[in-house]
């Protein structure tokens, strides 16, 4: 099995350092750009599995650099985990609606960013095996991670697909905020509940006419339309 390819976007020398040895150690591949522009020429360039991106960076900060890897076909599905000494739920929410995986503030334990790169991929893996599932005029298939209207493709973000797979396969269902969040992140991610509302109205406006079929349940959370009351 290759290695991981994994690639730091990071200007602290000293915090460099130590991610690259720690996670070498762990068993990845790593590559380390320092400005914003040289990650997104690396990242272009190379088929990588995972970006940890810290948001302030010279040249182009994290959160443009997020912005242009999703707008990219050669970059929109590589995973992004974005770093951050920003902790407020604003920065966390522009983060996510920029298309960002998870989001670690810093100063955290080296253990818990492996614990979480381990969960980003693991995800990914498991989502590449699953199978196919159409409802209403929307087809979600894993294998491939694509999502398409009507036969057309829509452009998701990973959350959002993930978001949208986890309506789909149980329409008329009501979920929580907080079990959206552990199907489409994961239960061993820590993200603001209204986050989600972010992603979903996200999701929305990327259905256009057929944006109804995401329902909103008061008092709960969000369901898809099941075909059954139409």
């Amino acid at each position: 099995m290759p290695k991981p390819r994994l690639l730091v976007i990071e200007d602290d020398s000293a915090l460099i350092e130590v991610l690259t040895f720690n996670l070498k150690k762990a068993g990845y591949d790593v590559s380390v750009a320092r400005d914003g522009q040289s990650g997104l020429t690396l990242a272009q360039a190379n088929p990588f599995d995972l970006i940890v991106l810290d948001l302030m960076l010279p040249v182009v900060d994290g959160i443009e650099v997020c912005r242009q890897l999703r707008s990219q076909s050669e970059t929109r599905d590589v995973l992004v985990l974005i770093l951050s000494a920003k902790s407020e739920e604003v920065d966390q929410i522009v983060g996510f609606s920029m298309g960002a995986d998870d989001y670690v503030t810093k100063p955290f334990s080296v253990k818990v960013l492996l614990e979480h790169i381990k969960a980003l991929l693991r995800r990914r893996q498991q989502s590449d095996t699953s199978e196919t599932v159409t409802c209403q005029q929307v087809a979600i298939d894993r294998q491939r991670h694509r999502a398409t209207l009507d036969g057309k493709l829509l452009d998701l973000t990973r959350t959002e697909f993930g978001l949208l797979d986890a309506l789909i396969r149980q329409p008329g269902r009501a979920f929580s905020r907080a079990e959206l969040i552990d199907a489409a992140l994961g239960n061993d991610t820590i993200v603001l509940e209204r986050t989600i509302d972010v992603h979903i109205r996200s999701v929305r406006q990327k259905l256009g006419e057929h944006a109804s079929l995401v329902e909103t349940v008061r008092g709960v959370g969000y369901r898809f339309r099941d075909p059954r009351d139409n």
